[in-house]
């Protein structure tokens, strides 16, 4: 399974960058996974901020990956356990070989994101920063990823 993170925000801070390659390094070529930033547009006064939204939305559709099932980041997403997202991914090998994973800015997701994913997950009921859910979003992936391939990195 290939997982793609597509998200809002680029030049995060270091501490960021760094808890993301300490997991980025844990992933192997069976179950590779890549990282699409796309950079947050400058909110101004001039220009709307639903137009901005909409325009972000439109570039993190355009960078994902065709015939792969599409999940939303989203607060109001389904909220599962790890165990019960590890069975969902193992149930999409089925269906497909790549999963891409939606996060939005400080603003969320453009209606069309929220439209165009197969699902929409919440990693919790808190709001949570985009770059803390980039974080939390591959240390789940690759505990799954571990689950799936009965690592004991994941202890039940």
């Amino acid at each position: 399974m290939r997982f793609n993170i597509i998200a809002l925000g680029n030049k995060m801070p270091k501490w960021v960058e760094l808890g993301f390659q300490e997991y980025v390094k844990r992933f192997t070529k069976e179950n590779p996974l890549t990282l699409i930033e796309i950079p947050i547009q400058r909110r101004t006064s001039s220009r709307s901020l639903s137009r901005i939204i909409d325009e972000e939305g439109q570039k993190i559709i355009n960078a994902l990956a065709p015939k792969a099932i599409t999940i939303a980041l989203d607060e109001r997403g389904k909220s599962w356990s790890t165990q019960e997202l590890a069975t969902e991914i193992l149930n999409f090998q089925g269906t497909t070989s790549t999963l891409n994973f939606m996060i939005g800015g400080p603003d969320g997701l453009s209606k069309d994101c929220i439209a165009k994913a197969d699902l929409q997950l919440s990693l919790s009921k808190l709001t949570l920063p985009h770059p803390m859910v980039r974080i939390l979003l591959i240390e789940q992936l690759y505990r799954i990823v571990s689950i799936i391939n009965n690592h004991p990195y994941h202890r039940e």
